[in-house]
């Protein structure tokens, strides 16, 4: 299986981590590139889709605000722990926000999606944004299968405990 895994999955050269899609950055790129073009070409400049263009943008824009503001410290604090240092003992992680997600960087990308839809509410961006997370969600189910298959029970346990994509209230994952 190790070979299997080094020929289509990515570990940065550190051997503590399990690996990602080899696809997963560029596709991420690609996604993000691409919602962009139409975010500003769709929602701004031509506005086909625009929908409801006047609806509460005294709400929408604090929102849009809010759901970019908690992405990025998602996405930091999720990078921090898993980049941040290496551990000599591969494991599964369980610290910060991985105790209340099991994938808070892909979530922190569908935070960003969300919250620039806000202020354009362009449907073709939409479009975009809704293929974007099948993509996550494809890249994020090939990681789980590399983890279960490197860490067994445990991941399996961990997969059980802690959602995928959205944080139950309360304080984590049951102890």
């Amino acid at each position: 299986m190790t070979e299997q895994r080094n020929v289509s999955a990515q570990t940065h050269g550190r051997p503590d981590l399990t690996g990602e899609h080899r696809l997963g950055d560029a596709g991420q790129l690609v996604f993000f590139l691409l919602f962009l073009a139409v975010w500003i070409v769709d929602g701004f400049v031509l506005k086909f889709t625009v929908a409801f263009a006047g609806a509460a943008m005294a709400v929408r824009i604090p929102v849009g605000v809010a759901l970019l503001v908690v992405g990025v410290l998602t996405a930091r604090a999720s990078h921090d722990i898993v980049f941040g240092r290496e551990t000599e003992e591969p494991r599964v992680i369980r610290d910060g926000v991985f105790d209340r997600l099991r994938h808070p960087m892909y979530f922190s990308e569908v935070l960003f999606y969300a919250g620039m839809l806000l202020f354009s509410l362009s449907l073709a961006a939409a479009a975009v944004a809704l293929a974007a997370w099948g993509f996550l969600t494809f890249i994020a189910r090939f990681e789980e299968r590399l983890l279960l298959d490197r860490f067994g029970a445990d991941y399996a346990r961990y997969r059980d405990e802690v959602p995928m994509w959205l944080p139950r209230p309360g304080k984590g994952r049951r102890k």
